[in-house]
């Protein structure tokens, strides 16, 4: 059979920046098994196969795949198909400026902003308050992972740590720009000392980005997801979002910060994140920007088991 697919960048505003995202609207009657293998053969970081809903409140149901695995939450995924569910006037979108994705950590809000009746904005509520790991590799394996010395690492109240909005992540913060220049991601630490773990993603930042409006520089590296970098990494930012906030003074209001990631890849992307705290408490985490339609198309896919031989 033959299904309609899109592709989106997002997280920027123009084609060739942001996160590449493919999305199939109407995938009710693929199976997990084809699912991946679609993924696969696009090979972005994420494929996106929208499903009727299974609850009242769902707007739609998404199935999320990366190249080898299928997973409960991503944050691009999940903003870049409102925004492309918006753009192709979906009848279950439109004049709607929240929508409810079903997705494996549950059920994900998401708010679309319009101009000119088409979507410009497209901002996630995270479906889980950031959960904080204590346990992580040391400084010397974390360093030898990203080719770095000790010292290059942040260990006063910006340390090394895992946390989790619904995808664990490893955050490592790096002292200054300069050493963050320098990282060069060493696959071979990795499998040793990080692939084993629940955070076995590596979210690297630093307080010194290249742009006059940003907050944060960073990158992120997820091998075991299949994916070796990540031009934009919504899941992450939002996790990015509750570390920096549990660490921020401010104990009733919202936190806001603009980050930066992409840029040593040629895919430069820009998210904002927003954190509202209560009486010293994250109450909600938010992750937003832009997208843009990129192309469109039809993909033959097979049924795997007469592909197979029956």
């Amino acid at each position: 059979m033959q299904y309609r697919y899109y592709t989106a960048d997002v997280f920027t505003d123009s084609i060739f920046g942001g996160n590449p995202l493919s999305v199939f609207p109407e995938a009710s009657n693929l199976t997990p098994q084809q699912m991946q293998k679609v993924a696969a053969e696009f090979n972005f970081s994420e494929t996106v196969f929208v499903l009727p809903p299974e609850t009242p409140t769902g707007t739609k149901r998404l199935r999320i795949f990366t190249p080898t695995t299928e997973l409960p939450f991503a944050g691009h995924p999940t903003i870049g198909t409102a925004y492309v569910l918006g753009s192709i006037s979906d009848a279950d979108l439109l004049d709607k400026s929240t929508v409810y994705f079903e997705e494996g950590v549950g059920l994900v809000p998401v708010t679309i902003r319009y101009r000119d009746g088409k979507p410009c904005y497209t901002e996630l509520t995270a479906p889980q308050l950031p959960v904080f790991g204590h346990e992580s590799p040391s400084l010397e394996e974390i360093a030898s992972i990203l080719s770095l010395k000790t010292e290059d690492l942040m260990t006063d109240r910006y340390a090394p740590q895992a946390v989790s909005c619904g995808l664990p992540f490893l955050f490592v913060p790096i002292r200054d720009g300069s050493a963050f220049q320098n990282i060069k991601f060493d696959r071979t630490a990795w499998q040793k000392y990080l692939s084993h773990s629940a955070a076995s993603s590596i979210y690297v930042f630093c307080f010194e980005p290249e742009l006059e409006n940003s907050d944060i520089h960073a990158r992120m590296f997820a091998p075991a997801l299949g994916v070796t970098e990540d031009p934009a990494t919504g899941s992450a930012a939002s996790a990015l979002a509750g570390y920096l906030s549990a660490r921020h003074p401010l104990e009733d209001g919202c936190l806001q910060w603009i980050i930066e990631q992409g840029f040593y890849m040629g895919r430069p992307s820009i998210l904002t994140i927003e954190a509202d705290k209560e009486n010293n408490e994250i109450k909600a985490i938010r992750v937003g920007g832009t997208s843009i339609l990129v192309c469109q198309g039809w993909m033959e896919i097979p049924d795997l088991g007469i592909q197979l031989g029956g």
